[in-house]
This record gives C-alpha cells, structure tokens and sequence, in this order.
C-alpha cells in the first residue's frame, strides 16, 4: 500500500509537471526567437536615418562599423540602383518585397532576414542626396543559432527543476504513506493475533483519525469478546457444578444396590460422568487466554481410547482394527478434546451400526504437520456433510456429537468430511493441523522497548 500511494503521488505530479513545463518550454523558445527578432529591427531601424541622409563611402563606413560590433547579425543595405553596402547576401523574394515599400520579416535558409524599407532615396548612385528616387532595404540576418539563443540552457533548468520537484514529492509522499500505512500494519497484526484466539493482542491506536477509531473500535472488541467469553465461562462452569447435587444423590442410591455387579457398574458410569463435569468445570476456568497454542501426541490419545473402547467392541463381537503410526504425532488439539472428539466417532459407531459390525481406525501423518484419523465402519452409513450440522440428526439424538468433533478439527486448523468408506458404511475422517508457535516478533520488539523505556526513566 506505502509503494502504491508513492506511485500515485509521482504519476500526479507528473502529470502537473508535464502540464506545466511543456508550454513553459516552448514559450522560452518563442521568446528566445522574438527577442532576436526585436534587437535585429531595432538594429536596422537604428541605420534607416542613415541611409536616407547619407551615401557613399560614409554610409559603407557607418554599416562595416555595425557589422563588426554586431558579427552575430550580419547588416546589409540594398541601394536603389542596384547595388549593396554591408555584408555580402543575395536578392531573396523578401528583398523584392520590401523595395515595394512593405518592412517584413522572412525566413530563409539558415535563419530569419529582417528587412526595413527606406523610401526617399535618389535613383541612382550618382544622383545627390536628397533627391527623391527610389528605394533602400536594409537587411538584418538571424542565424538559427542566435534564435534558439539560451533555450537549451533553459530547458536543462526546467528539467532539473521537474526532477527535483519530483523527488521531493516522492519524499513526502512516502512520509505520509509510512504515516499511514505503518498504523495500518500494527492493526492487521493485532487482527491476525485476535483471529488466532489470542485475546490479549492490542494495537496502539495511532495515524489519521479514522485509522485512530478503528484502532480504538478493536481494542475494545477484544475487551469484549474476553468479557463475554469469561461470562459464558462462569455461566458453563457454575451449571455444571449443580450437576455435582444429583451425582452425589445417584452415588447414594448406588451404594445402596444389594447386587454387587450392578453397584459397581452404576457407580463406575457415576464416577465416569463426574470425571466429566470436573473435566468441564476445570476447562471452563481456565482464562481464555491459555491454550491458544495447545498441542497433543495424536498417536498416544488414539491409542490409548482404542484401547478404552475395544472391551465394548469384543462384547458385541465387532472386528475392530487400529492402524495408528508411532509418535509423536504433534497436533493443535488439546489431549483432552481429541479424546472427547475420537470418543464421539467411536460412540457413534456403537450407536448407529448394528452389532458385529465392524470398524477400523487409522491415524497417519500429513505432509504438512498435523495428522489425519479416520474411523470407517460397515454400518447403513451417514446422510452425507449434514450431519455434521450442529443439531442435526435423524436417529433421535441430540446432534451435538460430529459437531464436538468438527469444532475440534477446525480449532486445530483442519476439518471434518464424512463420506462413504471402504467398509461400505460411513468414513469419518478428521484433519488435524500441526500445532502453532506464538512468533509475534513485532511486538516482543515493542515490549522490549517498552521495558527499555521504562528502567531509562
């Protein structure tokens, strides 16, 4: 963006410049040409008195004095009779005109003539002075040189006058860009640190005022998402503490069950649901903050709820089959949630396939970090992506279950697709990123320097 407003700047004042030293140029050389011009007449004017008065070896004399103080602007007088005094020239078509009694202004090869008409003059050369006859011209000749006189000393002005105008717009325009732009940055990093989920990234609100508000505007976003996530933190974690009542109220009717077996099974599933709500609870309380950059041995957790799960499956007589590859296999899940989401998988297999049939895990690694677990089973399989949809479900459950699965997934930076598998029912499968490393460099620099600052003073 900073480049892309220099490049703005310099096209504009191009444009200007162009706009304004081209006419001021070519007015230069037409004003080069017209003083030229103007100091010829006003030489050949300076020499009609002359030759309407004298004649002879006087008037050669006044005109080769001229000529040697003016070499540049050769003077030549055409005499009635013929003949000429000054600098040798030809009888142009200017000449012949101006003998008529016309003062003109012709061009010809190598420059301009001036030509000043004198009337009055004898016939003849040997006719005296003052006796009316015929007509004189006095020709003054502008070389191209004198006319372009200056103008290309001129012109190099302007163009070292353009570039320098040039630079310097270039100069201020990349210090109100970095003005703007560099506020700009600071507020992408900080976006990009919140969208990442971490809640404590701020920017120091900075540049023109809108770009201050919006930096305002998201410092106080962030405020408030971590308001409202620690609202709904304590919310989750005080209704799942009053579950805490009728546990303890099932352990009492537990305890007292005559059957052995039966008591322990109930109080094992009551312990397990307790295990549960305390897993919640101590999720719910921790500050928002942590576990943004989690991580867990993939390999570890599958195996070890394969292992869990593999007691059900021998009981209904189901080919279970695990293909883990060996650790660590990082992913940015925690421990827990990829349990909980490896859980849901396997749960439905056992809730939504008849029993015997069978279903295999497999665990491998992507090429990018992360892992890829898929679970497949020989069941009537599942409508396709919509059931993942949070809610939706057509086997009278709740329709969280994928969605637990999916959130944890797409937290890690990966998603869940369901589709039919090799088993011919329904393959699950979970990509998982690898986990993230917080290489905020910007503002560790920031909090240095912060920190500098403050043991300086």
């Amino acid at each position: 963006m900073r480049l892309r407003l220099v490049l703005l700047v310099l096209a504009t004042t191009s444009l200007v410049l162009t706009a304004f030293l081209i006419p001021l140029a070519l007015l230069i050389r037409t004003f080069a040409a017209d003083r030229a011009v103007d100091s010829a007449v006003a030489q050949a004017q300076s020499l009609t008195s002359v030759v309407a008065t004298v004649g002879g070896s006087t008037l050669a004399l006044a005109v080769d004095q001229l000529n040697a103080a003016t070499p540049d602007r050769p003077v030549t007088v055409f005499l009635p009779d013929g003949s000429t005094v000054g600098a040798s020239a030809p009888v142009s078509d200017g000449v012949r005109l101006a003998r008529s009694g016309r003062s003109i202004t012709d061009e010809v090869p190598g420059g301009l003539e001036v030509l000043v008409s004198v009337q009055g003059l004898p016939g003849s050369a040997s006719t005296t002075a003052g006796s009316l006859g015929g007509t004189a011209v006095i020709r003054v000749f502008v070389p191209e040189a004198l006319l372009r006189h200056g103008v290309v000393r001129a012109w190099l002005l302007l163009i070292a006058v353009g570039v320098g105008l040039l630079l310097l717009s270039v100069l201020v325009a990349d210090r109100l860009a970095r003005s703007l732009v560099r506020p700009l940055a600071d507020l992408a990093r900080a976006s990009d640190r919140l969208s990442a989920g971490d809640l404590t990234a701020r920017t120091e609100p900075a540049g023109p005022r809108e770009v201050y508000r919006v930096g305002t505007a998201l410092n106080g976003l962030a405020e408030r998402i971590g308001q409202l996530l620690t609202r709904e933190r304590e919310y989750s974690a005080d209704l799942s503490h009053r579950l805490r009542t009728p546990l303890t109220a099932l352990r009492i009717d537990a305890d007292g069950i005559d059957d052995k077996e039966s008591r322990e099974r109930i109080t094992e599933g009551v312990d397990a649901v307790e295990r549960a709500v305390n897993g919640i609870i101590g999720e719910l309380r921790r500050p928002a903050r942590e576990g943004v950059w989690v991580s867990c041995d993939a390999s570890e957790v599958v195996r070890e709820r394969a292992a869990f799960w593999s007691a059900l499956a021998e009981e209904q007589q189901r080919s279970m089959t695990v293909r883990a590859e060996a650790g660590p296999l990082l992913v940015r899940v925690g421990s827990e949630d990829l349990a909980a989401a490896v859980d849901v998988l396997l749960d439905n297999v056992f809730a939504h396939t008849p029993d015997g049939a069978a279903f295999a895990l497999e665990l491998v690694a992507r090429p990018g970090g992360g892992a890829t677990l898929s679970v497949d089973d020989a069941g009537p399989g599942l409508p396709g992506q919509s059931a993942v949809r949070r809610g939706a479900s057509g086997e009278g459950s709740t329709g969280l279950g994928l969605d637990i699965a999916r959130r944890a997934a797409a937290f890690s930076g990966g998603e869940l697709v369901v589709e039919t598998g090799p088993l011919g029912g329904a393959r699950v499968t979970l990509e998982l990123g690898p986990p993230l490393q917080p290489t905020y460099r910007s503002g560790r620099r920031r909090h240095r320097a912060a920190s500098r600052s403050a043991r300086g003073s």
